[in-house]
């Protein structure tokens, strides 16, 4: 049984990182393709663009993000249907959601970690 991590995108991958998944919905600032070294670009679970400007990353209103984030993911049929297939992949290997936040506490990887 694999374990579900969460990593930076401006940090060097590593060797345990197993299959690595960008969780951004935008591609992250000056990373190049082979430097963040993702198989897979998730944008369709990534938080909507109003929730995100909303949320601000400010510690104060990550707990009203993470209800309306967790709201949006369970609405959302493709988000769905990707968590089954991360939890089927964490059966075989270590999966990492990869994001760009500068935070390593309050972002919505936290959230789709948890969730």
């Amino acid at each position: 049984m694999g374990d579900l991590l969460i990593r930076r995108a401006y940090s060097v991958p590593d060797t345990g990182d197993g299959y690595r998944i960008l969780v951004d919905r935008l591609w992250p600032r000056g990373v190049s393709k082979e430097r963040l070294a993702v198989e897979e670009w998730a944008k369709e679970v990534a938080p909507t663009s109003q929730l995100r400007t909303a949320f601000g990353h400010r510690e104060e209103n990550f707990d009203v993000f993470r209800a309306g984030y967790v709201e949006e993911l369970e609405k959302n049929p493709a988000a769905l249907e990707w968590r089954q297939r991360i939890m089927d992949r964490l059966k075989m290997q270590n999966v990492t959601l990869v994001y760009g936040a500068k935070s390593e506490t309050i972002n919505h990887a936290v959230v789709l970690r948890d969730w």
